[in-house]
């Protein structure tokens, strides 16, 4: 079930018992965060168009991206909605993609001669076809057979892969400012985080560049962050580093796919005290439970690897209120701002 099927009303609460995160429903029709209006369409529900080439996004929970094939090929149209409901992982999108292409002769490929379109191993078309709900690939492949042709398509403008996936992306920025038309968690989540000296920031593979982006501006307002972007054991350490010093809250960037460990270092940050503030893909993340403040924002899911461009403004927005909430702030890019000018440290 993807997200869109679970959010059309309310609040969500998430994280046990402090559990005080908001977030508006991850998809369909989606609710500002802490009970703004919900009048926005879901996260990434895209009317972006698949051109003949037959690009589109595949991908469920966290944010359905797919294009609705305006103009394209009855056959490109069928295997979009075939894949709609599906979060594929990036080689199996690589599949989809290929398929899409190939959609007038996809009824017909064998296994190996997809794997050789898409540049995959077989057995890596196998679990795809698993992964959308099929025995095995000959079982999509008679499927594919027997389906009716889709209904002709009203004529539009196409949009390739590229174009499609951009289109996506402003969709989850619109949904975005639909949730922030309730600034009240946001503002919270910055007052947490600016009272907390020293402030971790946690952000693993896919999050890394979202929580590396966030420290470097943080720390020219806030006194003392801590940039947490490796795991392995030493993890715990810095968490336990960072308590002693006193930190008293720890934000978290969480993207797909969501590693075990961001689950287990918020658990343990939890344990030791801290609030967890997380910016996410969805309210209904594997984080959310361990988590005290969720923000949601949607990822893209049309392209090979997902692209991250609401998180990495919700970061921005979250910087800003944190700014808000430090009283020394403007003083402190002030400073900056001068010293950078007597060192001849930027290029105008």
């Amino acid at each position: 079930m993807s997200d869109a099927a679970q959010g059309d009303s309310g609040v969500v609460a998430v994280g046990a018992e402090r559990g005080i995160a908001v977030g508006g429903a991850a998809g369909g029709s989606g609710t500002g965060i802490g009970g703004g209006v919900g009048t926005s369409t879901g996260i990434g529900t895209s009317t972006g168009v698949g051109g003949d080439s037959g690009g589109g996004g595949v991908g469920a929970g966290g944010g359905t991206v797919i294009g609705a094939a305006e103009g394209a090929g009855q056959a490109s149209a069928r295997l979009l909605r075939l894949f709609e409901a599906h979060r594929l992982t990036p080689t199996q999108r690589r599949i989809a993609h290929c398929l899409v292409r190939k959609a007038d002769e996809a009824p017909f490929l064998s296994s190996v001669e997809v794997a050789e379109l898409a540049g995959v191993s077989q057995p890596s078309v196998t679990r795809f076809a698993v992964a959308l709900g099929f025995d095995g690939y000959p079982a999509l492949r008679r499927h594919l057979r027997e389906v009716a042709p889709a209904q002709a398509l009203p004529a539009g403008a196409a949009y390739n892969a590229y174009q499609q996936a951009v289109h996506a992306e402003i969709e989850n920025l619109r949904h975005l400012a639909a949730l922030l038309a309730d600034p009240a968690p946001v503002a919270r989540a910055g007052a947490v985080l600016a009272g907390s000296r020293p402030l971790p920031v946690l952000g693993l593979r896919a999050a890394g560049a979202q929580a590396r982006g966030f420290a470097y501006f943080a720390a020219k307002v806030h006194p003392d962050v801590r940039l947490l972007d490796e795991g392995g054991t030493m993890l715990a350490d810095r968490v336990d580093a960072s308590v002693r010093a006193g930190a008293s809250a720890l934000l978290c960037f969480a993207l797909p796919r969501h590693p075990r460990e961001v689950v287990d270092a918020l658990t343990y940050a939890r344990a030791a005290g801290l609030t967890v503030v997380t910016v996410a893909d969805s309210a209904f993340a594997p984080v959310a439970a361990v988590s005290d403040l969720l923000l949601p924002a949607a990822v893209g899911t049309g392209l090979a690897f997902d692209t991250a461009c609401a998180p990495m403004l919700l970061g921005r927005v979250l910087l800003e209120s944190m700014c808000d909430a430090l009283p020394d702030a403007q003083a402190r890019l002030e400073e900056f701002d001068a010293y950078a000018a007597a060192r001849g440290m930027f290029v105008d």
